[in-house]
């Protein structure tokens, strides 16, 4: 169990930011098996086909798969944290691909501790002196095959969510924050401070930190699970399941007994009216829904006349939510 103290200053120090390289890991985790798919299981079975493919053709992805472990060390090299809010792969695999050899050696060691004998041509794989290049190649292929031809649509789940925890936090405090990031992780409130606390794993004691004014780096995702990093050369942070999942699968549902609100404003409308449970931008519910711009900022258009949304400009981006009319006829 875990234990991080927060201080009055760790708000105006908590980031947030979107890893791709973090999404072809988890991603690769869930085609491998590794991690159970749960609502994405319609997902992972459309990319089965391509993941056995890309074992096949590039074997250093066995490497990687064969490192995955739930509840002990991963080699921290091959998923560093983001700089800035994230967001460029390029960037993310360039770390990898300058890590030095002594401590990706070091690190491999720690993460095999304790793990069955991998099958020899991975072990080959792990002790080739350009293991770093091999292991960089395989999360290259493995983004551009699992995750790349998705991540219009998945960053714009990942920006909306940021969005609403970002303005969770600075209106109303870490409590409304953390409210609905995990079920494994509470606020307890001290005074002008508190502790966030996260159980996971089997240990009984908490192991305690403290920001000291650091902040905390927030990061959601779409195919991984709730994730914490205590030790260098992270940041404080938690990786955690974004809202709206099922997006990343097509156009959101149309709720049973919603033919009505179908009926009112259109089918295509009301998609978009139901997208807005989290503010978005034009781009963002345009990837959401498989939608041109166009066709988009015409919907937003006839809703907005008719009392349904409202926009907010956010520095460069314009921001669409539901009027509480809005509100109450998409949840109906």
């Amino acid at each position: 169990m875990l234990a991080i103290e927060v201080g009055p200053v760790d708000v105006a120090r908590t980031r947030y930011a979107i890893s791709p390289l973090g999404e072809a890991m988890q991603a690769l985790r869930v085609a491998a098996g590794v991690q159970a798919a749960g609502p994405l299981r319609p997902w992972a079975e459309r990319i089965a086909p391509r993941y056995e493919q890309l074992r096949r053709q590039v074997p250093a992805v066995g490497a990687l798969t064969a490192l995955f472990r739930r509840g002990g060390y991963n080699a921290d090299f091959i998923h560093p944290p983001p700089s800035g809010s994230g967001g460029d792969f390029a960037a993310e695999l360039a770390a990898v691909r300058a890590t030095p050899l002594r401590r990706a050696r070091l690190e491999l060691a720690r993460n095999l501790a304790g793990l069955r004998t991998p099958p020899r041509y991975v072990q080959r794989i792990l002790d080739a002196p350009d293991v770093v290049t091999r292991l960089a190649d395989a999360l290259e292929a493995s983004w551009q095959a699992l995750v790349e031809p998705d991540w219009p649509r998945l960053r714009a789940v990942l920006e909306r969510d940021l969005v609403r925890r970002a303005g969770y936090l600075a209106m109303y405090g870490w409590a409304a924050a953390l409210s609905d990031l995990d079920p494994r992780v509470s606020w307890r409130f001290e005074g002008q401070a508190g502790t966030i606390e996260v159980r996971t794993g089997s240990r009984t004691e908490w192991d305690r930190h403290r920001l000291a004014g650091k902040g905390l780096l927030l990061m959601p995702t779409v195919f991984g699970t709730l994730i914490s990093y205590v030790e260098p050369p992270w940041p404080y942070a938690l990786v955690y399941p974004a809202r709206g999942i099922a997006d990343l699968l097509g156009p959101v549902a149309r709720a049973p007994g919603g033919e009505a609100l179908s009926r009112l404003v259109g089918p295509r409308r009301a998609d978009v009216l139901r997208a807005l449970e989290v503010p978005a931008t034009t781009t963002q519910l345009a990837a959401q829904l498989g939608l041109s711009l166009g066709a988009v900022g015409g919907h937003l258009a006839v809703l907005r006349d008719a009392g349904l949304v409202t926009r907010t400009r956010v520095g460069r981006a314009v921001r669409y939510e539901h009027t509480p009319l809005g509100a109450a006829l998409a949840g109906s």
